[in-house]
């Protein structure tokens, strides 16, 4: 049974961090290409980020130069480093992992972590 389990949103001013964390079970992780995306009130979900097994990362432009996507596969957990946010960064952000290697499209959700920027 895979799990994906998201933590470390919250409340934050604009120009502040958070880091997210998400960690996995029940996949190979290290084989495996993770993604985070979000979701904000009344607009459709949207790609972040993604970490390939190879480590190679890509960026949706919104966040690129702010975001850092990391993964650690001994704890099977990637990450979601958050820097300069600002009050548009404010969602629910969903980590994904696909079901097998060799492909980025998700199967498998996390919970989602409300992440807040206050102006």
């Amino acid at each position: 049974q895979v799990q994906l389990v998201e933590s470390g949103g919250g409340l934050v001013q604009a120009g502040g961090s958070l880091r997210l964390s998400c960690a996995a079970s029940g996949i190979i992780f290290r084989l495996n290409a993770m993604g985070w995306y979000r979701q904000a009130p009344g607009k459709q979900r949207e790609w972040v980020a993604t970490i390939t097994s190879v480590y190679s990362t890509n960026y949706a432009d919104s966040v690129k130069g702010r975001f850092t996507v990391s993964r650690d596969n001994a704890r099977n957990t990637v990450y979601l480093q958050m820097n300069s946010l600002k009050p548009e960064d404010t969602a629910v952000y969903y980590c994904g992992a696909p079901d097998k290697a060799a492909t980025t499209k998700v199967t498998y959700w996390g919970q989602g972590t409300q992440v807040t920027v206050s102006s």
